[in-house]
């Protein structure tokens, strides 16, 4: 006779799980977009790299934050899928009778 499967810890709720992958993702782009623009001016890099578009500089920020945050929030949400919890997904085999 199987046991019913039990949890090492409630589901978290989905705001909470997305918080927990956004918001420190947040803070980690504004940083390396901070230290990236330190040494970088969006126009020279539009120059360098599509010349024909027109971006100005405090647009070439933004898409910059974007970009690193998407990166960082990936980053977050691959690490947030290798940590749960393995009783999630190790399910028992059911009875052969």
């Amino acid at each position: 006779m199987s046991q019913p499967h039990v949890f090492d810890h409630p589901p978290r709720p989905m705001s909470q799980r997305v918080g927990a992958i956004l918001w420190p993702s947040f803070f980690a782009a504004g940083v390396a977009t901070m230290v990236f623009f330190a040494y970088v001016d969006p126009i020279v890099l539009r120059d360098m790299t599509f010349p024909a578009l027109p971006v100005s500089r405090e647009f070439g920020y933004t898409i910059g934050f974007f970009a690193f945050w998407l990166a960082t929030s990936a980053s977050s949400l691959f690490t947030w899928i290798l940590l749960r919890p393995a009783s999630r997904f190790n399910r028992p085999l059911p009875d052969e009778t």
